[in-house]
Order: C-alpha cells, then sequence, then structure tokens
C-alpha cells in the first residue's frame, strides 16, 4: 500500500483530533458514555488534562438508568469530571410531536441549558460533542443544526475520524467504551408522529432492561401502541431464531413490560430505522 492510500495510525487520528482543541481554554464535552463522545473525552484530557474538561451527562427520561450509570464509569476511568445537567425536553411540544427532526428539539435544549447553566460555572470557553465523519453523511441527525447554532464543536468529525476509526482510536487508548454498541435515546424507539412521553419511554426501558437481563447486548424495543416490535444485532438474531426457548424467553420478558403482541424483526437491528423511513415517506 503507498502512502497516498495508507491510513493514518491511531494515535496519528487522535493527534490531528488534538490539534483542533489545543488553543480551547477550558473545553465542555457532551458526553453519553458512547464511543464516540468516550474517545473524544479522552482525547481531551489527553491535550488539555483533567483540570480544564468536563463531561456534560445531560438526563432527562430519554436517558436509560443503565446509560445513566455506564456513562459515571466511563468518565470515572478515563478520570474526568462527570457534571449531570437536567434536561426538559419533553416540555417542549416539537419535541413530543416527534418527526424526524425530534433530534433537533433535543439537542437544542441540552445545548441552550449548558450555555445559560454551565457555560459560566466552570469557565467553559468551547462546547465539543461526538459527531465523526460518518455522521455528517447520514440524512437522519438533525441534532448536528442545533450544535452549529450553538458554536459547538465537532472535533472527531472535522479531523476526518470515521466510526471505524474512533474505535481503532478508542482501543488504542484504553477507552473501555470503544467497541460499546450505539446506545441512542429511548425515544428513537417511537415511531414518529407518535407522541413521546415518559410513560412510553419507561415501558421501553423495562423492556430493554428485561433483555439485557437474558444476556442480549445489541437490541432496539420498538414501541407501537399495544405492539412492540423487537430488533436484535446479528449474533443475537441468531440466538433466538435458533432457539424456541430463548424465543420465548424474549416474548415473556417483553409482555412483562406492558406489551400484548411481541413481534422479533427477522431483518434484524436497523439504526435510525424510524427516522429513515419517515424521511423516504416524506419525499
Amino acid at each position: 500500500m503507498d502512502n497516498a492510500s495508507r491510513r493514518p495510525e491511531p494515535l496519528e487520528l487522535a493527534a490531528r483530533v488534538q490539534e483542533r482543541i489545543r488553543d480551547v481554554a477550558r473545553l465542555g464535552v457532551a458526553f453519553s458514555g458512547g464511543a464516540d463522545s468516550s474517545v473524544l473525552l479522552a482525547l481531551a484530557l489527553r491535550e488539555l488534562g483533567p483540570d480544564r474538561v468536563v463531561a456534560l451527562l445531560g438526563v432527562s427520561p430519554s436517558l436509560a438508568a443503565r446509560e445513566r450509570k455506564s456513562a459515571h464509569e466511563v468518565a470515572r476511568a478515563l478520570g474526568a469530571r462527570l457534571v449531570e445537567i437536567e434536561t426538559h425536553e419533553g416540555d417542549d411540544a416539537d419535541y413530543r410531536r416527534n418527526g424526524p427532526d425530534r433530534c433537533f428539539f433535543c439537542k437544542q435544549e441540552l445545548f441552550r441549558r449548558i450555555d445559560d447553566e454551565v457555560a459560566d460555572r466552570f469557565g467553559l470557553t468551547a462546547i465539543a460533542y461526538g459527531e465523526n465523519a460518518d455522521d455528517v453523511l447520514r440524512p437522519d441527525r438533525p441534532g448536528s443544526e442545533a450544535a452549529r447554532r450553538h458554536a459547538v464543536l465537532a472535533p472527531l468529525a472535522d479531523a476526518g475520524l470515521t466510526k471505524a476509526d474512533v474505535r481503532a482510536v478508542g482501543r488504542a487508548l484504553g477507552v473501555p467504551s470503544a467497541d460499546k454498541p450505539a446506545a441512542p435515546c429511548l425515544a428513537s424507539r417511537v415511531p414518529h408522529l407518535r407522541e413521546v412521553t415518559p410513560e412510553i419511554l419507561g415501558q421501553i426501558e423495562r423492556a430493554e432492561d428485561a433483555l439485557h437481563d437474558l444476556g442480549y447486548a445489541v437490541l432496539r424495543v420498538r414501541h407501537h401502541g399495544t405492539l412492540a416490535r423487537v430488533e436484535l444485532g446479528d449474533e443475537e438474531l441468531v440466538r433466538v431464531t435458533g432457539s424456541d426457548d430463548e424465543r420465548e424467553a424474549v416474548v415473556v420478558a417483553v409482555r412483562a413490560a406492558g406489551f400484548e403482541e411481541v413481534e422479533i424483526d427477522p431483518r434484524g437491528l436497523r439504526s435510525g430505522a424510524n427516522t429513515l423511513a419517515a424521511l423516504e415517506g416524506a419525499r
């Protein structure tokens, strides 16, 4: 492979990201505990040091308790200070309406509260979030517009790091969530134009917790009223389709969360399925 086509090594990619935040006096990192924001946080700590970086975790009914706990564990492992920010996107009728632009209103609420309640308190001179170069190409991420309006930095994307690059950098730096499966907010399980309510989010969380307790790691429980449509990762799908007992255990676990019917989607997990379908239907 010639130098022109050689993909940079992980530490070279890390240096590219660090260069983009080098002149920031104090940085707030919008943090979820997922691979992207965790790697960004690790690189910020590496470049600026723990006294100049704060991890900012938005907390609302759309954040599963399991994910909240995991975010704290990752921040602790990285040696970062984590500050929780209570967000109230559920008070916004545009968010509850749950159109394909729902993520805009969620991110708008987060970044607004960071600006109004946190930035001055911690002397933050810039905010960054974990958008990567693959995200930039996706049509189902309206939250990026909210980031732009609030002048939030996207160092991973600006440095050209794809999701695979981010994971490679994370592994090289020993970031504990480098290979963590994507875990979007609970509201992403609600089909667009069905109202998002705390009750629906709680029901989804109970169903997904039950499946995690059965040992399933990569999953979504899509909420269709009385019907739950379960999407599973490739390995999980093989496991459940190969055993009637496993299938029955999944159905029983999800029904216990209050669903009357349970369907296991034979297509497996499709990230962004609700938003992509809505966008396609609008064309």
